[in-house]
């Protein structure tokens, strides 16, 4: 029943190789939890046990720090230099390095608000000066309407002067217009010349 269910001793020591192996080259995944990668090394660990392994502790404890992301980097060091490593258990590890995980989250968190703000700030800005640059154009078109109006205008008065003086419509326009020295510009502001002359 003992070789049925746990098998030959080469067959043992064959299968715990590879779990020890399995146990030395996995590393910490960018953006793995503390919590999952704890329980992903456990969990090779409690196997290799199970095949008579006698690993301890402080074993799986050098093995973890030593294969943290950077971003633990300067928590593994102050973890070694005021722990005995020795001394230190799995539980008083994990618990260290989650209040750590804790703070950097809670970091990047305010961070991503900052710069969401500044952002939103920054497109609220953006959207005040297209704001004022259409109200400017509006204005300019106003103001070159208005001195159309008024050309117009003046090219009526012109047209109602000849007929008042004159029986002949197109002799008396034609002469006024013939005559432009009283003729401002709108444009240039110069006599002599209509703006759409100009």
């Amino acid at each position: 029943m003992k070789k049925k269910y746990q098998g030959s001793a080469r067959a043992k020591r064959q299968q715990l190789q590879a779990l020890r192996t399995e146990f030395e080259t996995p590393r910490m995944k960018s953006g793995e939890s503390v919590t999952d990668y704890f329980s992903r090394t456990m969990a090779i660990v409690n196997k290799m046990r199970i095949y008579g392994d006698e690993t301890k502790d402080v074993t799986i404890v050098e093995k973890i720090l030593r294969s943290m992301t950077p971003k633990f980097n300067f928590v593994v060091c102050s973890i070694e230099e005021s722990h005995d490593i020795d001394e230190l258990s799995i539980d008083e590890l994990q618990s260290s390095l989650l209040v750590h995980e804790h703070k950097f989250n809670h970091q990047e968190k305010e961070e991503q608000a900052l710069k969401a703000s500044t952002e939103n700030h920054s497109a609220t800005r953006g959207d005040r000066g297209r704001g004022r640059g259409r109200g400017r154009g509006r204005g300019n078109n106003d103001r070159g309407n208005q001195q159309q109006h008024q050309h117009q205008h003046q090219d009526n008065q012109f047209q109602g002067r000849g007929r008042g003086r004159g029986g002949n419509h197109s002799t008396s326009y034609k002469s006024r217009s013939a005559d432009k020295s009283n003729v401002e510009c709108y444009r240039c502001h110069r006599y002599g010349h209509y703006k759409s002359e100009c």
